[in-house]
């Protein structure tokens, strides 16, 4: 040991008696932090910079008639990316943006063709024609830019499809809020009918009587004669009346029934939606059935799914709602399968919330969660989804027809209707001819009372007929329920069906730039850069090592590096927090890990280099390639190859970006002692080898190294 200490000691007084060695160990320490903050402040912002990021936009859309409205829904599209800052956009013509984007003067281009508001139309007519946005990428002038110019072109194809659903509804909820408005506006007159009809059913006796008695009697059969055609211009208008309107009932009817077609596949894609959130949960819930998961984790994923469902439970509910009220429109109740599926699936979402909140409730003080409720909650989520499957995959064959049957029953009542008082229409001739004839026979005799007394049974029977139908509709139906359904709000019901789902977004740990959230990676990458420059500027060996032993000289030169090491290591962090700025939410723990990451990447750079010479440099910028890709710095390690999925466990990398990652954005103990406790282990395992390899292996290289240099080609 004492050995060690003196070979350290002169080190130290090698290089601060030397002033060249000062200005040379100085810049070894200074060197690596310059390349962890250049890179660090590049990569700063960089999607928030995306404005410079050139897209050629061109319209070719001529336009369209619709309903006898002009509409250019390109030249919209054109006026919206004018004042849209996200991207590059330039308008320009077909041709140049062509040009443009082979030469890489744009990375992407979007033209819209000339029959792109003909084919938007066609929703309102028997054969659709999907519209396309033509999008060309030029690939090779960037890596990353594609994708953000693919994400601007898929955002604007989402605008226009919301901007259309939500027109589209809003044509269906207006149908309906006028239709309810005018049932609303007639419903005394429809009311008056009614009552005038019963009032002549329960005067049919009255009236029978007073013929029969006319034969006996013809001056008491006059005076009720006069009165009832007295009465009888009234019946006549109001009768009349009743029949304009139930004719303009069922008009409104079929306006409904043609939008409403128009809108199925919105509300198909609405369920498309919700059938997507409920894949996410289910992707949520494979993450937590993975073993050996932590508490943590599992009450972080718990939040998640506590989130995902309270909002899969609001909207299955709104969509319940709607279902339940058009299926009152049906005699036959045709929605009811469809609502009891929705019902299960609401119910399901529930119990799979109940299961979450008692998953959370078991790992709150850090205990394991408990199986059964784990396969109970994955078996209810499976289950959710396959029924979401089925309701999705059946819209077209079960669903559609069934709201179609409730608005074509609601129209068969409408017409029901209609044809009552048409018959009350084609009876109030008999009622007036009766009254005729009554009033004739008074002043004929008997002769005429008696063709009088052969007609009104016939008579009587229509009358009872028109007052049994309007009773029977009146048993099954609530006219005022009907209005209440139609008359709803049309704004807000478009608005809903166009974007029925919202995205909440609650960030853990959240990093305010690129950078910062980079800067993990790049501090690590920079200690072991450092390292690398130490061992290629400074010898491992010592000059008079035959004076000690071994591991004498192992260490004592290793106490040399890992000073200097630590040094970079300092500078480094330091500058990280208050040169540049990095977002770092425990700061001293940062600093600290990061001494402790470069004297661990020092130990080992060091030892390959002391046991191996110059093959152990290549070692050392091997293992540097080996972890730049497999340690899961840059791109998540579940989406790189196998082979460095394989390997990432065993990189020292893996644990030190980890630790760092912890304390830039909030530091778990847990995760950080884990990794310093598995870095201190490779450490220890490399100072071992150093320690008790480093004689017999030196050797054997050094053979190989006295052999190289006589090519004079390496130092």
């Amino acid at each position: 040991m004492k050995n060690t200490v003196y070979i350290y000691t002169r080190d130290l007084k090698r290089i601060f008696t030397n002033w060249a060695m000062i200005i040379i160990v100085l810049t070894l320490m200074i060197l690596p932090s310059f390349y962890a903050w250049f890179n660090i402040k590049a990569s700063w912002d960089p999607y928030g910079r995306t404005e410079g990021i050139a897209i050629a936009v061109t319209s070719e859309d001529e336009g369209s008639t619709i309903r006898g409205q002009h509409v250019n829904v390109g030249k919209d599209i054109i006026a919206t990316l004018k004042k849209n800052k996200t991207l590059g956009w330039t308008f320009v013509s077909k041709e140049k943006a062509d040009h443009g984007v082979k030469h890489g003067d744009y990375y992407a281009s979007i033209v819209i063709p000339k029959d792109f508001s003909q084919k938007l139309g066609t929703v309102l007519q028997d054969r659709l024609e999907k519209p396309v946005i033509i999008y060309k990428v030029n690939e090779k002038i960037n890596a990353v830019a594609p994708k953000i110019t693919s994400k601007g072109a898929s955002s604007l194809t989402q605008q226009i499809s919301e901007k259309f659903v939500k027109t589209a509804n809003g044509a269906i909820f207006s149908v309906f809020n006028e239709l309810g408005i005018t049932l609303q506006r007639d419903l005394p007159t429809i009311q008056q009918v009614e009552q005038r009809i019963f009032e002549l059913e329960n005067r049919l006796p009255e009236i029978k009587k007073v013929i029969n008695e006319a034969n006996d009697t013809t001056q008491k059969a006059g005076a009720i004669v006069s009165k009832a055609q007295a009465a009888l211009p009234e019946v006549e208008r109001l009768t009349a009346d009743g029949a304009q309107m139930t004719q303009q009932l069922n008009t409104f009817l079929t306006k409904s029934d043609e939008v409403l077609k128009t809108a199925e596949p919105t509300i198909n894609e609405t369920l498309h939606r919700v059938q997507q959130r409920a894949l996410g949960v289910q992707e949520l819930k494979n993450q937590l059935m993975e073993k050996d998961i932590a508490p943590a984790e599992v009450s972080a994923a718990a939040e998640q799914l506590k989130v995902q469902l309270t909002k899969q439970i609001a909207d299955t509910g709104e969509i319940l709602t709607l279902l339940t009220d058009l299926n009152a429109l049906s005699q036959q109740q045709v929605l009811s399968p469809v609502i009891n599926d929705v019902k299960n699936v609401n119910g399901l979402l529930q119990q799979q919330l109940s299961d979450v909140n008692d998953l959370q409730q078991q790992t709150k003080n850090g205990d394991a969660p408990d199986p059964s409720v784990l396969d109970r909650f994955s078996s209810r989520t499976d289950q959710a989804v396959s029924k979401l499957n089925t309701l999705t995959n059946s819209y077209s064959s079960t669903i559609v027809p069934a709201v179609e049957q409730a608005i074509k029953e609601a129209k068969d009542k409408t017409a029901s209707a209609n044809s009552l008082l048409d018959e009350a229409n084609k009876s109030m001739p008999d009622v007036s001819n009766v009254l005729s004839k009554t009033a004739s026979g008074i002043m004929l005799g008997q002769q005429e009372l008696a063709k009088i007394t052969k007609d009104f049974p016939r008579i009587e029977q229509n009358v009872h007929n028109i007052a049994d139908k309007i009773r029977e509709f009146q048993q099954k139906e609530n006219i005022e329920d009907i209005i209440n359904l139609l008359k709803n709000d049309v704004q807000k019901e478009s608005d809903f069906f166009a974007k029925p789902v919202l995205l909440k977004e609650e960030r853990l740990y959240p990093i305010p730039n690129y950078g910062s959230a980079m800067s993990p990676f790049y501090t690590t990458l920079c200690l072991w850069v450092g390292a690398l420059l130490l061992v290629s500027i400074l010898s491992v060996e010592v000059a008079d090592e035959e004076r000690f032993k071994s591991y004498e000289v192992y260490l004592g030169r290793l106490l040399t590096f890992l000073s200097i090491a630590l040094v970079q290591a300092f500078i480094v962090t330091l500058g990280d927090l208050f040169l540049i700025k990095t977002y770092v939410v425990d700061k001293v723990p940062f600093i600290f890990l990061g001494l402790l990451c470069s004297f661990v990447f020092m130990t080992i750079v060091y030892t390959l280099v002391a046991i191996f010479g110059n093959a152990g440099k290549a070692m050392a910028i091997v293992l540097l390639v080996l972890q730049l890709s497999a340690a899961g710095g840059t791109f998540p390690i579940q989406v790189v190859p196998a082979f460095f999925q394989a390997i990432n466990p065993f990189l020292p990398f893996t644990y030190a970006i980890s630790m760092m990652r912890e304390v830039v954005g909030g530091m778990l103990a847990d995760i950080v002692r884990k990794d310093v406790t598995v870095l201190l282990c490779i450490w220890l395992g490399v100072l071992l080898v150093g320690i008790f390899l480093h004689k017999p292996l030196s050797k054997t290289s050094a053979k190989l190294t006295k052999k190289a240099r006589e090519s004079k080609l390496i130092h």
